[in-house]
């Protein structure tokens, strides 16, 4: 079941275990003998199961940024509009 949002997985990891996570997935990649095993040891307190399924949930929502399914989020971003101002604005 495809949809344009993210999914989101049923557990709550941690900020901490999202980046362990993906340090792991760069460091042990798919030729790497019990990849998910040696992941979920990593990031702690999950299953090779559940560390599997976030990488897939992973890979969905990367096809759906690169088809454009998903927008990209428009950043406000206050110093350009300092940058774009003359010098009579900004006195």
């Amino acid at each position: 079941m495809k949809s344009s949002s993210f999914r989101q997985p049923s557990s709550n990891w941690t900020a901490e275990q999202h980046k362990l996570f993906e340090n792991a997935l760069a460091k042990y990649d798919k030729d790497t003998a019990d990849r998910w095993r040696t992941i979920a040891k990593l990031v702690g307190e999950t299953t090779e199961e559940e560390v599997k399924r976030r990488y897939d949930i992973l890979l969905e929502d990367l096809k759906s940024i690169e088809s454009d399914k998903v927008p990209l989020p428009n950043y406000k971003n206050e110093g350009s509009r300092r940058g774009n101002m003359s010098s009579e604005e900004e006195r």
